[in-house]
């Protein structure tokens, strides 16, 4: 009677043996995909992200010279380059440099670049369209 105890027990540990063992396998693997990072709270705010301006630097101040073979523009003691890229304006309305006479007030924007020019962006000769339909005082 003894064999027979000690048989059923070596046999039911045999039988329950490899359902153990695959239990302590799957609580032992680490996690086939990893969490995402958490969310940050709703109520929390993040800032927005700062736009870069597109204009660049800004100038303004009296013409003192105007070469349209050099393509440049000299306001007070600055000399700009103009490109193909800078938009030029006069009372609003689109213009060339040859638009632009030396004494004009002009006002605009420019970007330095790495060899030390500076790049006009825009260029405006002149107060804005609506601001020359404002009656002078």
């Amino acid at each position: 009677m003894k064999n027979i105890v000690k048989i059923s027990l070596f046999a039911a540990a045999i039988v329950a043996a490899p359902a153990f063992s695959r239990a302590q396998d799957m609580t032992n693997q680490a996690p086939a995909v990893t969490p995402a990072a958490p969310a940050a709270a709703p109520d929390q705010t993040t800032p927005a992200p700062v736009k870069p301006k597109k204009q660049g630097l800004v100038f303004k101040g009296t013409v003192s010279a105007v070469d349209t073979n050099a393509m440049t523009l000299t306001v007070e003691t600055r000399t700009f380059d103009i490109t193909s890229d800078t938009k030029i304006t006069k009372s609003g309305e689109p213009a060339t440099l040859s638009d632009i006479a030396v004494g004009d007030k002009v006002s605009g924007a420019y970007k330095k670049s790495e060899d030390g020019k500076l790049n006009a962006t825009t260029v405006r000769d002149g107060k804005k369209k609506k601001d020359a339909a404002a009656p002078a005082n």
